[in-house]
């Protein structure tokens, strides 16, 4: 479940089943990991909890988890980026 060494993007899908939507197994482990793995850093003042960043207590990289389809209900399902530096967040 944990982020592996060469990963660098983590994109979650939805789908609908009838009247319903489901979340893919990659929604499951970002919400894993940002619940037990990673660490909060902070949120974006601009975009509060849309654009998150956290640190990896294992590597010590950065991960921004944002929601890019946010025309969608809730924001859509996540996506989970490396960055390349803590500085990189708020470009």
């Amino acid at each position: 479940m944990k982020l592996k060494p060469h990963e660098t993007k983590l994109e979650g899908k939805w789908t609908v089943d009838g009247n319903k939507v489901r979340h893919d197994a990659t929604c499951d482990r970002i919400e894993w990991l940002v619940t037990h793995h990673l660490k909060l850093i902070t949120h974006s003042e601009k975009w509060g909890a849309w654009k998150t960043l956290f640190q990896d207590t294992d590597d010590g990289r950065y991960w921004e988890r944002t929601y890019p389809q946010g025309e969608m209900q809730g924001g859509g399902p996540p996506r989970l980026t490396m960055l390349s530096s803590r500085a990189s967040f708020d470009d």
